[in-house]
């Protein structure tokens, strides 16, 4: 997938100043007993008298950095150039040449294949992104991963092209998803660290509009080389490896206080004691319903597009792919940058993010109803209006419930369970939909109904309105 994904920050404190401990002992400041500048504060202080929270990381760990103004001069440009690599070998390699490969090699099990070797790799993607958010964590830095996983890529996607077995192309696959989970873990950890509360609804856009760009290129240029995957697998992982020497060079970084080592044990109950928060465990249940959905069809587009949906004569499912693309990016712009702006402006989170999955199931539904290919491309502009919308307040969202400033790129670590956990579960769920039911129309159905699921999930939520 695209991890969606990803698109993950935690917000740092608006002082430094520690309010008296509610349990009796030193405590990190609770961020409604300090006022925090620009925040409007006061119907919601009076919604919510016994839950006063603001953005639940917005406190800064005793000794961190100071919290930044603004964000750097160029910073949310890189944002969107390192994000739109990312997504566009997400969306090239696993939407396209990764489906042409596997059906290469077994044309006659493609679905069955290409579950498995999704839903194996996913759970890499699972285990690394939390290892390498908390690694650099402890580091104190993140450019160094961003670099060293970007770097990575390129051989990984070299490996992966020499594959010419589903077992060879899943352990290939499966060190491309671990290189670039690294990659992930670290930039989508650079907002919480440089970017201030104020300012993290523009920076969620930035972040968010990787997902179309990186969409659209990974399309057009997965289609160009549909017939030789190898080079394509290569070109993916020189973008990718390009974008990470950019952003590095760059870069401002600002140097975290390095963190000693905990013991497994504890780092272990650390990461499911984040879920013991009630809004980080709503919000991540939330994501994890919907992400389910997205992936179950969106993994299978390309099958999609040969087995169920009627194409116009001499129009091939590879170019219907890069057709379909640029044409959800551009609705994925759009809606990005308008719920972005207006999410900031009325400061609501929650509407948007409901909203924007109940327009999800809509799309949704719309193939369901009709095989024609109007269907399909009224489905790709619906669904990028609401993925759009979704990813860039739901960020801004996760950011405000994380459980503490110091240990952001863990615990978006843990949140990236609910992008990585559901690809994990949703290849084997959709190959066994559609060949119980016998076509796609069975799954788009269950993929709406998982949507609605998700946006009743943010209803909990307490701390963000």
């Amino acid at each position: 997938m695209p991890r969606h994904v990803s698109l993950r920050a935690v917000a740092l404190s608006c002082s430094d100043v520690p309010p008296p401990s509610r349990r009796g002992g030193a405590h990190p400041p609770h961020p409604l007993d300090i006022p925090c500048p620009g925040r409007h504060r006061g119907p919601f202080l009076r919604r919510h008298p016994r839950r006063r929270r603001h953005p639940a990381a917005s406190t800064a760990a005793p000794g961190s950095a100071s919290p930044p103004t603004a964000p750097a001069r160029g910073l949310l440009p890189l944002l969107l150039v390192g994000n739109t690599a990312m997504y566009a070998l997400y969306i090239g390699v696993a939407g396209l040449l990764l489906a042409l490969q596997v059906e290469h090699v077994d044309p006659a099990h493609k679905v069955a294949d290409f579950g498995l070797i999704a839903g194996v790799s996913a759970v890499f993607a699972t285990v690394f992104n939390p290892v390498a958010g908390a690694l650099s964590d402890r580091s104190g830095r993140r450019d160094p991963w961003i670099l060293g996983g970007g770097l990575a890529a390129v051989p990984a996607m070299f490996l992966l092209g020499l594959a010419d077995t589903i077992l060879l192309i899943t352990l290939a696959w499966c060190l491309g998803q671990a290189v670039m989970n690294v990659y992930q873990a670290a930039i989508t950890s650079v907002v919480p660290d440089r970017v201030p509360v104020s300012a993290r609804g523009k920076a969620s856009a930035a972040v968010g509009l990787g997902l179309p760009l990186g969409s659209a290129v990974g399309a057009l240029l997965g289609a160009s080389f549909s017939d030789d995957y190898r080079r394509g697998y290569l070109l993916f992982g020189a973008i990718v490896a390009g974008a990470a020497v950019l952003f590095t060079a760059r870069g401002r970084e600002q140097r975290l206080p390095v963190r000693p080592p905990l013991p497994v044990r504890a780092q272990l109950a650390a990461f499911t004691g984040a879920l013991k928060d009630h809004d980080f465990r709503w919000a991540f249940i939330g994501r994890a319903l919907l992400v389910l959905g997205y992936f179950a069809v969106s993994g299978y587009q390309l099958y999609i597009l040969q087995d169920h949906t009627r194409l116009p004569e001499g129009l091939e499912p590879e170019e219907a792919v890069a057709l379909l693309m640029p044409l959800t990016s551009v609705a994925m712009v759009l809606s990005t940058v308008v719920a972005g702006y207006l999410s900031d402006r009325f400061d609501r989170r929650k509407l948007f993010v409901g909203a924007s999955a109940l327009l999800s199931a809509v799309a949704l539904l719309i193939p369901a109803l009709s095989a024609s290919w109007p269907a399909m491309l009224a489905f790709a502009v619906v669904n990028g209006l609401a993925f759009g919308s979704y990813m860039a307040v739901d960020t801004a969202l996760v950011t405000m419930v994380l459980p503490k400033a110091e240990d952001a790129a863990r615990d978006m670590g843990v949140l990236n369970i609910a992008n990585a956990g559901p690809q994990i579960v949703a290849p084997f769920v959709a190959s066994v939909i559609v060949s119980v039911s016998g076509g796609y129309t069975a799954l788009f159905v269950i993929a709406a109904v998982l949507s609605v699921a998700g946006a009743l999930a943010v209803k909990p939520i307490r701390g963000v309105r």
